[in-house]
């Protein structure tokens, strides 16, 4: 696990894009695993302009998102699918709506759409590179504290820290969904390289019980320190405040 302190948002997502950029331009099939929420608002418009400064054919790329809400259409202001192509597929032409996979969180059967998601991520392969945020309590993707480092997709209950966390994005606490479908650990974990970001006070302590080095189901992001390859990008505010 390496930690690396980038001093501020703009240039940890600069950073971040050209991986992505770099990716693709070795490997024209690549999986990105992507992930959402205020941290990754600079990533995926930077990302954008370097694919269109370079002409970069997307035609094979796939990427699968971490989650998203249950309830929520996908044309739904706040939903995921919308966040996505806003920030990202919406601005090259060449992305392929049929290699973006992003769970549905508005269907009848919510078991048989969560075991559709982690089959068909089975059999596409292991995402090439992995992003992800971490919340306060520690938890990745909607991954929340005590769930088993064995899981994989499935609807899973928002804590009402996470839920008081997303009500920034609605117009009322109200108006946020309780569930997610969302990847699970063991699903996260499959990734070949895994690209976690933070910044902010809010996020220091979820950073420094996991740089601490216990891995428990308490704390979910811990089990990154079971992987071979993973950097966690921070900023001055927490690299400082770790010291």
């Amino acid at each position: 696990m390496k930690l690396i302190n980038l001093k501020n948002k703009a240039i940890a997502s600069d950073y971040v894009a050209i991986e992505l950029l770099k990716l693709i331009q070795d490997n024209p099939k690549a999986i990105l695993g992507l992930a959402t929420g205020n941290t990754m608002t600079d990533i995926y418009p930077r990302f954008s302009e370097l694919l269109e400064a370079n002409d970069t054919d997307l035609s094979e790329v796939q990427t699968f998102n971490l989650d998203e809400y249950v309830g929520l259409e996908p044309e739904h202001s706040q939903s995921y699918h919308t966040y996505m192509h806003k920030l990202l597929f919406d601005h090259n032409s060449s992305w392929q709506a049929s290699n973006i996979h992003i769970p549905q969180g508005k269907v009848d059967d919510l078991e048989a759409e969560s075991k559709r998601y982690e089959e068909y991520l089975k059999s596409i392969g292991n995402p090439d590179i992995q992003l992800l945020g971490i919340g306060e309590n520690g938890h990745i993707g909607f991954n929340e504290p005590g769930t088993s480092f064995e899981s994989e997709t499935r609807v899973v209950d928002l804590t009402d820290s996470t839920v008081k966390a997303n009500s920034v994005n609605f117009d009322k606490i109200e108006d946020v969904p309780k569930q997610a479908v969302s990847m699970g650990l063991k699903s996260i974990m499959r990734a070949n390289r895994i690209i976690l970001i933070a910044f902010g006070e809010r996020k220091q302590e979820a950073i420094r019980r996991l740089l601490e080095g216990e891995t428990t189901e308490d704390l979910p992001a811990s089990i990154l320190h079971n992987h071979p390859n993973v950097e966690i990008i921070i900023d001055d505010t927490i690299y400082n405040n770790l010291k």
